[in-house]
């Protein structure tokens, strides 16, 4: 492949090659039909093929990856696709020459877990069906598990384990590889609750709550005649002062608006919603604003939070330029390298920009900025979903110690159980609006009373090739084998 010449390694892309990336949406183009964009290899490697057979082509790709109505929807553009449909599409592009490996960086990163389960299930029955070579790059170690026959270790780019799945798992060589495989949380093993002692928990459950939601509703509202879309339906939930709530659903089930609505970024339209003593169904921004300086957020990418033309300095101190004028440059400057010291970076980095660092290092930042003005509340929306294992343990290890030593109540929105069981006190379970389970977190993950429960818990893959390969055939056996696209 090295030596091959510019038109020899554009003839095996897609006929023996084919690659399915990371984001499907950043990955697909938004001003193309679907149609169009399968056909465009097509159109690259047979030249001579007509419009007809190439939708042709595109309705058979689709229906390969288990898209329901292809014949009607290879007309519809990317954004009319949910998540996972999306990464099916990307692979229905990959299948579509007929190649013989498809190179998948890491397919499922972006996906919640019932989604992830589907793909990982269609992934396999690519390679089965159409004898298709496989290389997955990924950090997910329940993935790894749960699609590899071997698996190749890497650690600044160079391999330096390789050995089959089952031999790796139970028996690491390289003191990396172990150090990965510790880092993996695995659900029920480290709940944050049953960590606590009795004085503890009676502590937290006393505590004066500081938010109230109750039949909270946000809707969207519809568009050319359509109707309001109802994104959260009449949830009741408290999150106690020190306390660390745990909100956990699919995609689309209304984590993130929730979190918004806290923060005062979304408008709630019915129901009632206390934050910190305030009212937030009708708030005016006048009246919120000094309250938003008591909440701090932390969002799921930093990379596109953080502006690229400020410094790390700048970023960190633009909520102390707003919230606290009367602070001269000097104190801002020392509070900042603080904040550093804190997240366990050196003071140095206050002169880098975002850019000059690593994701996990740019996480921290994000934490830091989010406590710079010392908030009763922090909002976490899916702050480690992007991060590959060790660096998300450093990340989870920092928030718990920093949420124990200063003591601030935290809205922890993930799609990650296991990491959910590892930081809360109190989880929640969204599904489509509706939050059908609320309970501390050994109740909710290893006693769930509702369905969807138990589905998010069965569909977690875990880093054990044998157990993984029971829970496989018992979430086929409950729930089929994901053919539905989702």
């Amino acid at each position: 492949m090295v030596a091959l010449s510019g038109p020899r390694l554009r003839a095996l892309r897609g006929e023996d090659v084919s690659m399915i990336f990371q984001e499907p949406s950043s990955a697909l183009n938004p001003v193309f039909p679907i149609w169009w964009q399968i056909g465009e290899g097509l159109r690259a490697h047979r030249p001579k093929m007509t419009r007809k057979e190439i939708r042709a082509e595109a309705v058979s790709a689709l229906e390969a990856v288990g898209i329901p109505d292809a014949a009607e929807r290879i007309d519809r553009y990317p954004h009319e696709f949910s998540g996972g449909q999306k990464q099916r599409i990307m692979i229905a592009m990959a299948l579509a020459l007929g190649a013989e490996l498809i190179v998948a960086d890491e397919p499922t990163t972006a996906l919640d877990v019932t989604v992830q389960a589907e793909i990982l299930d269609l992934l396999r029955d690519v390679r089965d069906r159409f004898d298709t070579s496989l290389i997955v790059i990924t950090h997910n170690m329940g993935v790894v598990a749960d699609l590899a026959d071997s698996v190749a270790v890497m650690y600044r780019g160079r391999i330096i384990e390789r050995a089959g799945v089952k031999e790796l798992f139970a028996e690491p060589r390289e003191e990396y590889t172990k150090k990965l495989l510790a880092a993996v949380p695995h659900l029920g093993r480290r709940s944050a609750w049953t960590a606590l002692s009795e004085e503890q928990q009676q502590e937290i459950e006393e505590a004066p709550p500081v938010v109230v939601a109750e039949d909270l509703v946000i809707e969207y509202p519809g568009r050319l005649g359509k109707p309001a879309f109802r994104a959260v339906k009449g949830v009741d939930f408290t999150i106690r002062a020190g306390q660390v709530y745990g909100l956990v659903g699919e995609s689309g089930s209304g984590k993130t608006t929730i979190g918004r609505a806290i923060a005062g970024l979304e408008r709630t339209t019915g129901g009632s919603l206390q934050v910190l003593g305030h009212e937030m169904n009708g708030v005016r921004e006048k009246a919120f604003k000094p309250v938003r300086r008591r909440i701090g957020f932390v969002f799921q990418d930093p990379a596109t939070s953080f502006n690229p033309h400020l410094t790390i300095q700048e970023c960190i101190a633009e909520p102390l330029i707003v919230h606290e004028k009367a602070l001269s440059a000097g104190q801002r400057e020392q509070k900042v390298r603080s904040l550093l010291e804190a997240v366990e970076l050196p003071g140095d980095y206050a002169r880098r920009y975002p850019h000059e660092l690593s994701g996990g290092q740019r996480q921290r930042i994000s934490l830091a900025r989010a406590l710079v003005l010392e908030p009763e509340l922090l909002i976490a929306d899916e702050p480690t979903s992007a991060l590959d294992v060790s660096v998300q343990a450093t990340v989870l290890e920092l928030f718990r110690e920093l949420q124990q030593r200063l003591g601030f109540a935290a809205l922890f929105i993930s799609h990650d159980l296991a990491v959910v069981d590892s930081l809360a006190h109190r989880i929640g379970v969204l599904f489509r609006g509706d939050l059908v389970e609320d309970g501390h977190g050994p109740d909710v993950l290893q006693r769930p009373q509702h369905d969807y429960t138990r589905k998010l818990i069965a569909s977690l893959p875990v880093p054990d090739p044998a157990e993984q390969a029971k829970r496989r055939a018992a979430f086929a056996r409950e729930w089929g084998s994901g053919a539905a696209a989702s």
